[in-house]
Formats: C-alpha cells, sequence, structure tokens
C-alpha cells in the first residue's frame, strides 16, 4: 500500500475516545483485568483502566492517560498513519503512548491534553466521539 492512501483513512476515518482513565503500570507480572500487557526481556507493562486497579502491587506508575482508538480496520500494510497521527499530535505538543493491534491502532494520550489531541485528529479528518 503506497504512503498516499493514508489519507483516505483520515478523511473516512473515526477515532472513539473511552471513558475513564488508564495507567501505564510496571509490574512484575501481568495485573488481573489489563487492557494490554508488554512483556519483553527486561519488564512487564501493564495498561489498566486505574478503576480496576484496585491493590494491585507494582514497580512504576503513570496515569491519568485517556485512551483513544482508531475505529477503522487498518490494514498491516498500511504506511503512514500512525506516523501523520503522531505527527500532528506532536505538533500540537501533545505527547502519546501508542498500541498497536493487528486491525487498529490506540494511542493514550494525558487527560489535561485529551481536548487539543481531539482537536488535531479532527484537523486531519477523523471523526472523533466520545464513548
Amino acid at each position: 500500500m503506497k504512503r498516499s492512501d493514508v489519507r483516505r483513512y483520515f478523511k473516512n476515518g473515526r477515532a472513539v475516545v473511552a471513558p475513564g482513565t488508564y495507567a501505564i503500570v510496571k509490574s512484575k507480572r501481568a495485573l488481573a483485568n489489563s487492557f494490554a500487557v508488554i512483556k519483553d526481556d527486561r519488564e512487564t507493562t501493564c495498561i489498566i483502566e486505574e478503576a480496576k486497579l484496585g491493590s494491585q502491587k507494582f514497580l512504576g506508575f503513570e496515569g491519568d492517560w485517556r485512551l483513544i482508538t482508531f475505529d477503522m480496520v487498518l490494514p498491516l500494510s498500511l504506511v503512514g498513519f500512525l506516523a501523520a497521527v503522531s505527527g500532528a499530535l506532536a505538533d500540537a505538543g501533545v505527547n502519546i503512548f501508542s498500541l498497536s493491534a493487528y486491525t487498529t491502532d490506540h494511542v493514550f494520550v494525558k487527560d489535561q491534553m485529551l481536548e487539543t489531541a481531539i482537536k488535531s485528529l479532527e484537523k486531519l479528518g477523523l471523526a472523533v466521539r466520545r464513548r
């Protein structure tokens, strides 16, 4: 797929903001009820809704993240989608934590930057709604 094809994904694309806030947690093992778990040779990282964290133990914690899911099928051959998203958000001063699934991408932005992130994504042509 050519890089220029990414424009049509923005033109017809949708993004959904999940309710609530998430934490990005460093832990010894996967936490129960995690949205995602990333395990490599150095650490285990869990992304979890803060409301589901409870009294679970962790080694590192950064909270107050909001989840934005791109509510569309993004083929693995698509070039430049996340680069365009992260570039637009970086230009607006929004830092992200990104995560890709088989058919879609997700970005987490700090809650205080959510409105700025939404406006930036809308400028790309995405329809953004809150769940």
